[in-house]
C-alpha cells in the first residue's frame, strides 16, 4: 500500500492522520523555509512513521543548503531522498522504478526553480523511460495546476515527458489550489 502526500509545510506530530502503508511518498515542501531545525523536525517525524520505505523529494520551500547531508543522515531509517534520482522498489508483486525530481518552473525566487524551456527540458529528459512511479514537486501543464487566479502554472515540457514515459502513476504537489487526485 502506497501513501502519497505533499506540501505538509511542517504540519507534523499528529496534526493530520497519516494512513499506514508499505511505502510513504512525499512530493516536497516538507518545510516552510527549510531551516536546519525544520528539516530536523521533519526527519524526526518521518523516522517515527511506521512505513518501512519513505521516498522523499524536496520542494520550493525546502531551502536549506544542508538538505542533502541531513537526508543522508536519515537514510538508515528507510528514508530515501531523491533529487533527479531513481530508487528501485522490489516487492512480492514485482518491482517498480521510482524517479524523483524537485524542480519546477521559476516561481518567486524559491528553491529548485529553473526557467521554462530548455533548462527544464534538460531536467525532464533525465527521467528514465522505464519509470513506473514519477514524483515531481510541480505539476505538468493542465493537470491540477490552476492557482486562485485561474492561471494554469504547470510545466509544458514535463507534460510532454510524462506523455512519453507514461509512468503508472505521477505524484506531485506544489499548487495548493490543485489538491486532489
Amino acid at each position: 500500500r502506497f501513501v502519497c502526500m505533499s506540501d505538509t509545510h511542517n504540519s507534523v506530530d499528529g496534526e493530520f492522520p497519516v494512513p499506514e502503508g508499505d511505502v510513504l511518498i512525499h512530493a516536497g515542501d516538507l518545510t516552510y523555509t527549510g531551516t536546519k531545525r525544520q528539516v530536523a523536525n521533519t526527519v524526526t517525524w518521518l523516522t517515527n512513521l511506521p512505513h518501512p520505505v519513505k521516498l522523499i523529494i524536496a520542494g520550493n520551500h525546502d531551502l536549506t543548503q544542508a538538505i542533502r547531508s541531513i537526508w543522508a543522515m536519515a537514510a538508515g531509517h528507510g528514508i530515501h531522498y531523491l533529487e533527479d534520482a531513481a530508487h528501485r522498489l522490489d516487492g512480492a508483486h514485482g518491482g517498480w522504478l521510482v524517479y524523483g525530481s524537485p524542480w519546477q518552473p521559476e516561481f518567486g525566487g524559491w528553491a529548485f526553480n529553473k526557467p521554462r524551456g530548455a533548462p527544464l527540458r534538460e531536467v525532464w529528459d533525465r527521467i528514465p523511460e522505464a519509470t513506473d512511479i514519477l514524483i515531481t514537486h510541480g505539476p505538468p501543464r493542465g493537470i491540477l495546476d490552476r492557482v486562485v487566479t485561474g492561471e494554469s502554472c504547470g510545466c509544458d515540457d514535463l507534460l510532454v515527458r510524462v506523455q512519453t514515459v507514461r509512468p503508472i502513476v505521477h505524484i506531485f504537489g506544489h499548487i495548493h489550489e490543485g489538491r486532489g487526485v
